[in-house]
């Protein structure tokens, strides 16, 4: 299922874009997370294979969709079988789909905060003439009557 991912080596940069991480907290991540050792070539440059990225993934999900500590998802990691790891993996489509539903999830919140702000009769689509769960309207308290 790893249709678009065919290379052997990836660069920081792709692997940042990948996984929507920035280079700064991959390096960082290096150092926190034995099992994170991508390899570096003559120039320093690092090059990183599947299993990193899956690992990457892996530690991304534990950390920002889980909420452990960088402490608790080393811990995570070190309790972890093999195949409990495996089981864990998801294919980089259904990762990155997830992330960015995630997202997208995140920037409706935000807007929605927004319309809440406005000032006047702002409702929500579909919520209905006044009385929808992000209307700021003064029938809302009259609508029942």
């Amino acid at each position: 299922m790893m249709n678009k991912v065919s290379k052997v080596y990836y660069s920081i940069s792709e692997v940042a874009e990948m996984t929507g991480l920035e280079q700064h907290v991959l390096r960082y991540w290096e150092t926190e997370f034995t099992g994170l050792r991508p390899l570096k070539n003559r120039g320093g440059n690092r090059a990183y294979r599947d299993k990193d990225i899956k690992l990457i993934f892996l530690i991304k999900k534990l950390l920002h969709h889980d909420r452990f500590t960088i402490e608790g998802a080393r811990r995570q990691l070190k309790q972890a079988s093999d195949a409990y790891l495996e089981q864990m993996e998801m294919s980089f489509d259904e990762m990155q789909t997830l992330d960015m539903l995630r997202t997208v999830r995140e920037e409706v919140r935000d807007i929605l905060d927004l319309m809440d702000e406005l000032p006047g009769e702002v409702t929500r689509k579909g919520a209905g003439k006044g009385g929808g769960a992000g209307a700021k309207s003064k029938s809302r308290s009259t609508a029942k009557g």
